[in-house]
């Protein structure tokens, strides 16, 4: 494994909201030799200054250049393409121009990936409605990095969304689509799916058998069939399947009190490692709930590391100064754990 292969990339995101701010505080607060911002020059200078930091800037020709940037000088390579007014899209208002740039940076991010130059990916939030003005056709970042990582001519590999905190860890069945259409979608492979994805994901972080609860879809887990046959049909199934494999799976069980079993606090010691959920609100409401400053967003199946925050791009507060980048600290410190060694 080479060093290069343990650089992470920071995308800045959308630049009319938080991102570029938690993006350079992040760094701030970090300082290590192995993080290099990915973004428009002039926006991380400005948010430098709403960050309330004064620190040099170095602007990269190349990620390999990362090794000669001086001490306390925040890194920062810039794609060629990038809009030339970025400065002026107002920050809290969706604008087509931040979509495309957030859309680019995740793309030339990727491709410094698939070239060895490094290991990682860190990406600041972005704007959905602003990616979709854009033009660019993919709903969110799991999407767009699930497009970018396929090989020439093959479908591209299943992946999936956990959200993680230090007490709860849950992965998604379906994510980015309508209620209506997550429930159309389950079918008990997608389900087996998910469980193999998870299973692999968590042993790779050191949990030699990961404990996987199954939250079910309807309430009290179709309550034997009175309230929807979904558990019965294709959710137990696919747990049957997953412990013929060797996999802990468990449940289906019922989704308002799964969640708080698998709670890992003090005087409470989680009874499993990680909730598979049906649906996107099902799974990320428990997370989020608990706290936004801690939870960090991981791609699973990806054939690179990709974390996140698990916020959004909060235009209320952009350029106010007042974005905490804690959630990004905790997502870099993630990505670092799961590089390989």
């Amino acid at each position: 494994m080479s060093a290069a292969n343990h650089k992470l990339l920071i995308t800045m995101g959308d630049v009319c909201g938080i991102g570029p701010e938690i993006a350079v505080a992040a760094w701030a607060a970090e300082q290590q030799a192995d993080l290099c911002l990915v973004g428009d020059v002039s926006v991380l200078r400005r948010a430098l200054v709403q960050a309330g930091l004064t620190l040099p800037l170095a602007q990269l020709e190349s990620v390999d250049e990362l090794a000669q940037v001086p001490p306390h000088c925040l890194p920062v390579w810039q794609p060629s393409g990038l809009p030339a007014d970025l400065l002026h899209c107002q920050q809290g208002r969706i604008d087509a121009r931040a979509g495309a740039a957030a859309a680019l940076c995740i793309e030339a991010a990727v491709r410094e990936i698939q070239a060895g130059r490094a290991g990682g990916l860190v990406t600041a939030p972005l704007h959905k409605e602003a990616l979709h003005a854009a033009g660019v056709s993919h709903p969110g970042h799991t999407e767009m990095l699930q497009a970018l990582a396929a090989e020439p001519g093959a479908a591209p590999p299943p992946v999936r969304m956990m959200l993680a905190n230090n007490e709860l860890r849950t992965v998604l069945v379906t994510i980015h689509v309508s209620l209506r259409r997550a429930i159309e979608m389950l079918n008990t492979e997608l389900i087996l799916e998910t469980l193999r994805i998870s299973d692999a994901a968590l042993r790779r972080v050191g949990i030699a058998r990961p404990r996987i609860a199954v939250a079910g879809l309807n309430p009290h887990a179709g309550e034997g069939g009175l309230f929807g046959d979904e558990e019965l049909q294709i959710i137990a199934p696919a747990i049957r399947q997953a412990q013929a494999e060797g996999i802990a799976a468990s449940g289906p069980y019922a989704p308002d009190t799964v969640f708080m079993r698998a709670r890992d606090a003090a005087g409470h010691p989680g009874e499993f490692d990680v909730v598979v959920a049906m649906t996107h609100d099902h799974g990320l409401i428990p997370v989020k709930y608990l706290g936004v400053e801690e939870g960090v967003n991981v791609t699973l199946g990806l054939p690179f590391v990709r974390t996140s925050p698990d916020h959004g791009t909060a235009f209320d507060i952009a350029g106010s100064g007042r974005a905490d980048p804690a959630s990004m600290r905790v997502a870099i410190a993630m990505a670092r754990r799961l590089l390989p060694r």
